[in-house]
Order: structure tokens, then C-alpha cells, then sequence
């Protein structure tokens, strides 16, 4: 008998301390977020707007790039006004109107934005205040990471020239 009660008080300690015994509520289970950069949205009855893979990149010369997308999946189009980092105005080009369909990319080989606040008060690691500005649905405040210029972000700079022509 003290050969069962052993074995048995091994196996309920192997599950409780290796996690398996908290089952759908372990901690590991409901990561969500995969990626350094931050997501939100605005969502009622007349706006959706997404958030997605939100971070800064701080530059060689202190200046900061944003980073991620935007996507509208509500049938009316929504413009972005402007966006601020620690409450500086960030310098934006590119495509502002957010239509159903066709996200608003900031960076990477499909952007069809940038934006950049030219003077950084945050160095990699940090997190920083964001606030996106839409006319239609308002405002979203999240707190997104700083990361720095090297691997994925290693090709980000702070030129604007490139998106200049962009549509609208």
C-alpha cells in the first residue's frame, strides 16, 4: 500500500509543478500577443478599426519610425489625422485614407505610409505613449515598445522622400 500512496503523491506532484495541471487556464496557453509590437482597436456599432504589430524604431540619428498597420473592416472609409509619440506630432506621409480592404502598411516591402517623429525622447527597450488620431472614429491610445535598428528593423530609416508620391 505505501508503494501506491508513494507513486500516486509522484504523479500529482509531477502534473501540479510541470503546469499540466492547470489546464485551459495555464499562463502559457493564453499568450496572445506573438510579436514585440502592441495591437488595439476602435470597435462600436459605426467604426472597426485594427491595430496590428504597433512598435517604433529608434534611428541612428534619435529619430523614431512607426511601424505596423492599420486595417478598416467596416464598410465606410475612415482617414488617419495624425499620430503622436510622448506627445510629439509625427511627421506622416503616404496613404492616410484607411478603406475596407486595403490596410495602411508602415513599413516593410508592401508600406504604403511612413511616419516619423524626428526627434525621439525614448531609446530602445522603452516604452512610449502612441495615440492615432482618426476622423471618424476617434482616437486610440495604446503603449508600444522601442526597439532598435538592427535585424527585422536593420533597414528602417527616418527619410521621408520614399512615400512622398504615395496616394492618398
Amino acid at each position: 500500500m505505501p508503494g501506491i500512496c508513494i507513486t500516486l503523491l509522484s504523479i500529482s506532484l509531477a502534473l501540479s509543478l510541470s503546469a499540466c495541471g492547470a489546464g485551459l487556464n495555464a499562463e502559457s496557453r493564453n499568450i496572445t500577443q506573438v510579436t514585440d509590437g502592441v495591437e488595439g482597436a476602435i470597435i462600436n456599432d459605426q467604426h472597426e478599426i485594427k491595430v496590428r504589430n504597433l512598435l517604433v524604431v529608434e534611428t541612428a540619428e534619435k529619430a523614431g519610425v512607426i511601424v505596423g498597420t492599420i486595417i478598416n473592416t467596416s464598410t465606410t472609409d475612415d482617414v488617419l489625422l495624425g499620430i503622436a509619440v510622448n506627445t510629439q506630432v509625427v511627421t506622416l506621409t503616404g496613404m492616410t485614407t484607411i478603406k475596407n480592404g486595403q490596410p495602411v502598411i508602415f513599413e516593410g516591402a508592401s508600406a504604403n505610409a511612413k511616419a516619423v517623429v524626428p526627434a525621439l525622447d525614448a531609446v530602445a527597450g522603452q516604452n512610449v505613449a502612441i495615440t492615432l488620431f482618426f476622423a471618424r472614429a476617434g482616437e486610440l491610445r495604446l503603449t508600444a515598445i522601442v526597439r532598435d535598428q538592427r535585424d527585422d528593423y536593420a533597414g528602417i530609416t527616418a527619410q521621408m522622400d520614399a512615400l512622398a508620391t504615395a496616394t492618398q
